[in-house]
């Protein structure tokens, strides 16, 4: 009984931990915008918009659904669930309007992605930013 409340202490610790992390969407170095807003993200991330404000294709990268870093952004970039945005995504896919952002593994494989594509557009947290991307946006 003792040991099982100290799990329960460790895990809301580290829910609350995740829960203040700051989410930063991030883009490719060479990609034009110098920053985006809330409501252009959540127009790229809802699939109401498949463009940069340059007008450049953009290539959405998604975290794993288990990642509590993915429910933290779709609620601060969208005002919607990780759930809702998937159910969003699933009509889109069905209906052959827009395909879905491509699920990679972690913070280093969204910024290795991002790096890697200028069209490119993901969201990690601040504490894995680094001179390979660039930060659009603060949630």
């Amino acid at each position: 009984m003792r040991n099982s409340k100290w799990c329960v202490l460790a895990a809301l610790a580290l829910g609350a931990g995740a829960a203040n992390a700051e989410v930063v969407v991030i883009v490719n170095p060479k990609n034009a915008a110098a920053s985006l807003s809330a409501e252009q993200v959540s127009a790229l991330y809802l699939g109401n918009s498949t463009t940069f404000p340059d007008g450049s294709t953009a290539a959405l990268a998604d975290q794993p659904e288990a990642a509590g870093i993915r429910g933290d952004f779709y609620q601060k970039a969208t005002g919607r669930s990780s759930a809702q945005a998937k159910a969003t995504w699933a009509r889109l896919t069905f209906t052959g309007k827009a395909t879905p952002p491509k699920e990679l593994k972690s913070d280093a494989e969204v910024k290795a992605w991002v790096a890697s594509d200028p069209k490119a557009i993901g969201y990690i947290d601040s504490s894995a930013v680094d001179g390979s991307v660039k930060a659009v946006a603060k949630l």
